[in-house]
């Protein structure tokens, strides 16, 4: 629908936003790309799990479906979201699928662990020597137990021991990641050992690493790996293990396998979502602060409002739904920025006390973390929250902000400083995550 309308005082909403936008409690449904398929997989597991998946209940079906769509897409989103799904798998269930790492020597399992397992577990030893690692080795990745293998192409007795193990504990895991080299392509002795890793039986995705080191040759090298190993190239997945890149694709794999692990993660979604959405609101409302510090308030109106928008924006992203800046700035007139910005400021400038800049970083801060909730609220729940509600939670982060920076005395801190102390007293003032006693809370009970 074209932009540029003029805006409707009566209803303080532009008319081609407000088919688009809740009114008063009304929800909205968040339709977003199915993910389908499952050409992470080799050979006819590719097909079992097409029939896996087709056995369970439709509705079920659907609603997993939809959790794939909505899964992250890098590896710092995946550990946040594996976090908050670890402890709830735990008490659902005793036992997780074990995901075992096969591979020559030297092609980064190690590496690849490492990345996989949670903080505060024990990494595995990565060298450039081949044969560092000697033994297996189980780890804690939160919705699976993730193995490391000795390298299983190497010669002699010690290379046919360390081969043994690798392939023992494959035969014990659930979901096999088979991993090769990119930078030397794939040889006799590795078609040899992924013919012994097929031959195991188990679901097997297929990873090339070190992908970051062929430069431009990428499609080249993917598309010969794959020809020499008897698949096609969209059942190859590129990685880099030591940059993180495409280790989401690896979890999304992994999560694939089994249905219980898309679950958990479904369950985890909303809690997963809230909280990087205050992270985000956190750093934006900082960022508004130092604008705002100057001798003449709201002075940087336009930066502030750049701020705003490119918070709403992030939080559509992290929603997944994708919204213009033009819509974006139109959210900001219907949440009131503007208006709850002065009025705020000129309303807490008659207490009297707190400097000038702090009075200013404060409103900015506060304005910017109701906006923030607002959107959220919006994209989490389809609700819209009422112009009064985001007015006092403006009110009421901006005063806590005053409390702590006026004890700062009246001179302007430097901005790190400033935006070190920001952040210390948002995290104190950000609302908890309300739960809302429906299914979409209850797992669908």
């Amino acid at each position: 629908m074209p932009m540029g309308r003029e805006f409707s005082p009566e209803k303080r909403i532009y008319p081609q936003f407000e088919a688009s936008y809740p009114q008063g409690n009304q929800r909205i449904e968040m339709q977003e790309e199915q993910p389908t398929g499952f050409h992470e997989f080799t050979g006819r597991w590719r097909h079992n799990m097409d029939a896996l998946w087709e056995g369970l209940p439709k509705e079920m079906r659907e609603q997993l479906s939809e959790t794939l769509g909505k899964l992250p897409g890098d590896r710092r989103g995946w550990r946040r979201l594996i976090h908050h799904a670890s402890q709830q798998w735990r008490f659902a269930t005793g036992k997780r699928h074990t995901v075992v790492i096969l591979g020559p020597a030297n092609v980064g399992k190690s590496t690849l662990h490492n990345q996989l397992i949670r903080p505060g577990e024990a990494s595995a030893a990565v060298s450039a020597v081949p044969g560092t690692t000697r033994e297996a080795q189980a780890s804690d990745a939160g919705i699976f137990v993730l193995v490391d293998t000795p390298g299983a192409d190497a010669i002699g007795a010690v290379g046919e021991k360390e081969r043994e193990i690798a392939l023992k504990s494959a035969q014990q895991g659930d979901v096999l990641i088979a991993l090769f080299d990119a930078t030397h392509g794939i040889r006799q002795p590795e078609i040899d050992l992924f013919g012994s890793i097929q031959a195991l039986g188990k679901p097997t995705i297929v990873a090339l690493n070190k992908m970051d080191l062929v430069g431009k040759e990428r499609p080249t090298v993917l598309g010969k790996a794959a020809g020499a190993l008897g698949l096609g190239s969209d059942e190859v997945l590129p990685l880099s293990a030591k940059k993180g890149e495409g280790i989401a694709d690896i979890l999304r794999a992994v999560a694939k396998s089994e249905p219980e692990i898309v679950a958990a993660l479904g369950e985890a979604l909303p809690a997963y979502r809230w909280s990087l959405a205050q992270v985000q609101i956190g750093q934006a409302a900082s960022s508004a602060a130092l604008i705002a510090m100057t001798p003449l308030p709201f002075l940087d109106f336009i930066p502030l409002v750049g701020i705003q928008a490119g918070l709403v924006l992030g939080i559509a992203r992290i929603f997944g739904q994708r919204i213009t800046l033009a819509r974006a700035r139109e959210m900001l007139a219907v949440f009131g920025a503007g208006w709850m910005g002065r009025t705020l400021f000129y309303e807490l400038s008659k207490l009297g006390g707190p400097p000038g800049w702090a009075l200013a970083a404060a409103v900015a801060a506060g304005t910017t973390v109701a906006i923030g909730y607002g959107a959220l609220m919006w994209f989490d729940r389809g609700e819209r929250l009422p112009k009064d509600a985001l007015q006092r939670m403006a009110r009421g982060v901006s005063k806590a902000l005053i409390e702590r920076l006026g004890t700062m005395g009246r001179r302007r801190p430097d901005r790190s400083t400033l935006r070190e102390r920001l952040l210390e007293a948002l995290e104190s003032t950000m609302p908890e995550r309300p739960v809302r006693a429906d299914k979409d809370d209850r797992g669908g009970e």
